[in-house]
């Protein structure tokens, strides 16, 4: 896994945006979804057909505008003109019966479930928080350091075929060419190209033969990897240059807080009841991607196809 590439699929962002409305309703009235009551003492900034508007909901309502909106203006009478505005339409709509449709009371109540679970992950990344000395090991075990390594490769479904064209390969045949024809990776319709990649990005017995080779050489025997047999050319190799730690500690500590929130929702998981009333909806298996980006940048993935 290479630095630049820490990626983490939670699938919790979807889930947690569009939370910056206060809830006004709940159609659940279990014990479990039930909202306290606002116990808010904060002074009153306006009133609107009776219903106060405080202060605590104007701060509130800037600190979303900030966050959606970084370094707007901030003007106090803007924000509590908007607010104003909005509990008019609010008041508009309830008139007319709209928060009694089930669909708006389950937008509702979406919308508070995703609030208080955004606080649930928040207060328990407040008590788990990242220490340099968890980002300092990460650092040392992911970021690149030594040599890396520009090749190309030809991979194949057995070792018979990987053997014929190493002959064909010694008789002075186009290494881009055959991979062209032959390769049964993605990576085969450009040559067999990989970019430059570090050890750490392949897995070890592609690694260890790529660097094992000469400039210029070839590997005289097919590596057997998980993916299938490879015939590897080297083109160059290159001292790497690792960023400092202080550089790529914000990516570092994102990279750990996505883990800890990944592991607060299997522990979740793990002592709840959960019962399945209908089967998901079967979905297509993902394809992973095969190989290093082969641009030549560096960027790429842990493992080759």
């Amino acid at each position: 896994m290479k630095l630049r590439t820490l990626t983490l699929a939670l699938g919790l962002s979807s889930l947690l945006a569009g939370c910056d409305q206060v809830p006004t309703g709940n159609s659940d009235t279990s014990a479990t979804s039930t909202p306290a009551a606002i116990n808010d003492t904060s002074a009153v900034v306006a009133t609107v057909n009776g219903a106060p508007i405080t202060e605590s909901v104007i701060e509130l309502y800037q600190e979303q505008m900030q966050s959606r909106r970084p370094g707007a203006p901030a003007d106090r009478n803007t924000i509590i003109e908007e607010v104003i505005n909005l509990e008019l339409a609010s008041q508009s709509g309830a008139k007319a019966g709209l928060d009694k449709d089930p669909r708006m009371q389950l937008q509702i109540d979406q919308q508070r479930r995703a609030v208080v679970a955004t606080a649930a992950i928040q207060s328990h990344l407040d008590s788990n928080p990242v220490t340099d000395e968890e980002l300092k090991k990460l650092y040392d075990e992911q970021v690149p350091k030594g040599s890396e390594y520009k090749a190309r490769h030809i991979l194949l479904e057995d070792e018979e075929n990987a053997k014929k064209l190493i002959v064909e390969l010694d008789g002075g045949a186009d290494f881009s060419e055959l991979a062209k024809e032959h390769s049964t990776g993605p990576s085969g319709k450009s040559g067999g190209e990989l970019g430059w990649f570090s050890p750490k990005q392949m897995v070890a017995p592609f690694s260890e033969a790529a660097a094992k080779l000469e400039k210029g050489s070839y590997t005289k025997e097919p590596v057997k990897t998980q993916f299938g047999w490879h015939i590897i050319i080297l083109d160059d190799v290159r001292e790497s240059t690792p960023p400092d730690f202080e550089q790529v500690k914000p990516q570092l500590q994102s990279f750990v807080q996505k883990q800890r929130v990944q592991d607060f929702i299997s522990s979740l998981r793990q002592g709840a009841s959960i019962e399945m009333k209908a089967a998901p909806a079967a979905t297509e298996p993902a394809t992973p991607d095969a190989e290093p980006a082969s641009s030549g940048s560096g960027e790429g993935l842990s493992l080759i196809h």
